[in-house]
């Protein structure tokens, strides 16, 4: 199998959860949602402990964690009125491989990028002679 060929099947693979990829990078568009998700990851908490951080109603905070729920990247526990949100960080696996493949993209492109600048790059000025005390600038 060449590298080509692995590359092309990666993606499709990657690209056949579309519906599941686009909640995932729906839920993380938003910065809100984004800074729930990392206080989840340092452990659970209530809506009403997300909601904390933002000036923002409880209604608002329930319909930021449905969105992070309906993308997979959340379970939530229903304890009588006390709802307990849990990072489920499986979906994220499936964000960071669809942004992998596109890494390597924009890395080779980088490198070659890099190149073209080193070649443009005038010499350096250690092949300039210095002059001595005797010459005149």
């Amino acid at each position: 199998m060449t590298f080509d060929t692995a590359i092309n099947i990666f993606n499709q693979m990657v690209e056949s959860n579309t519906p599941e990829l686009d909640a995932v990078f729906h839920a993380l568009g938003d910065a809100t949602r984004r800074q729930m998700l990392r206080d989840l990851a340092q452990t659970a908490r209530t809506v009403g402990e997300l909601a904390a951080p933002f000036a923002i109603s409880l209604a608002a905070a329930s319909k930021h964690v449905k969105a992070l729920e309906n993308a997979g990247l959340i379970r939530r526990e229903v304890r009588g009125r006390t709802h307990i949100c849990r990072l489920n960080p499986g979906p994220l696996a499936s964000a960071n491989q669809w942004l992998r493949y596109y890494e390597a993209f924009w890395t080779v492109r980088l490198d070659v990028l890099d190149g073209l600048l080193q070649a443009e790059r005038p010499p350096l000025a250690s092949s300039v002679t210095p002059l001595t005390s005797g010459d005149t600038p």
